[in-house]
């Protein structure tokens, strides 16, 4: 399979769009800082994936949600509650630690 991905920065709030062959791998690379554009932005949660048999459907998709907006602005309107929720783990207050 190959598998087109969005994920998202806690640091940055940021998103990037990526493909892969094998999506664990490439979130684990993309958290220990194994990737050039993605390492100053750590760490990565996956908001949305799409999984193709065809490597070159995949490639195109991939393409066309980095070069024509349009795809993109359709796409994160359809996954907007995802986006918005995942913005906002960052603003949660961290828990306390109980002494006692």
């Amino acid at each position: 399979m190959h598998y087109v991905y969005i994920i998202k920065s806690y640091k940055t709030n940021e998103i990037y769009i990526g493909l892969t062959n094998d999506l664990k791998r490439r979130i684990d690379e993309h958290n220990k800082q194994q990737s050039l554009s993605t390492k100053s932005k750590t760490p990565w949660h996956l908001i949305y994936y799409e999984a193709y048999t065809s490597e070159q459907d995949a490639i195109l998709r991939e393409k066309g949600l980095k070069h024509y907006g349009r795809a993109l602005a359709v796409l994160k309107n359809r996954i907007k509650n995802s986006l918005n929720e995942n913005s906002t783990i960052n603003q949660m207050p961290k828990p306390q630690r109980v002494r006692g």
